[in-house]
């Protein structure tokens, strides 16, 4: 998947996540830009992002983001290497282990 491709359901997810229909993403948008952009939203982000294209985040990858740009920029890497169908199974930590490591984890910035 191309990352220009990633961005509409990127954008659905965080519309969906902050209530917000008007939120629009751009690759520089971080924690700062977004009221309510807390470590636990950032939890359900990225829950959501991994169960919406079938991949999974190690928290080296989770620590290196650092904006929607970058986030997208995963998304993209990590299904075009694997094809969406085989991402999940391939590459990361379960949704548990983000869960897990979350506390120890900033929110984008």
């Amino acid at each position: 998947m191309r990352e220009d491709d990633v961005y509409p359901k990127l954008t659905g997810i965080f519309r969906e996540l902050f209530l917000r229909g008007d939120l629009v993403l751009t690759p520089g948008l971080t924690a700062a830009d977004v009221e309510g952009w807390d470590s636990f939203r950032q939890v359900e982000i990225l829950l959501a992002v991994e169960q919406e294209f079938g991949v999974k985040f190690h928290t080296r990858e989770i620590d290196s983001m650092h904006n929607v740009g970058e986030l997208a920029r995963m998304v993209a890497t990590k299904t075009e290497r694997l094809g969406s169908a085989q991402a999940g199974n391939a590459l990361g930590s379960s949704p548990s282990q983000v869960e897990a490591s979350i506390s120890s984890l900033p929110a984008m910035r």
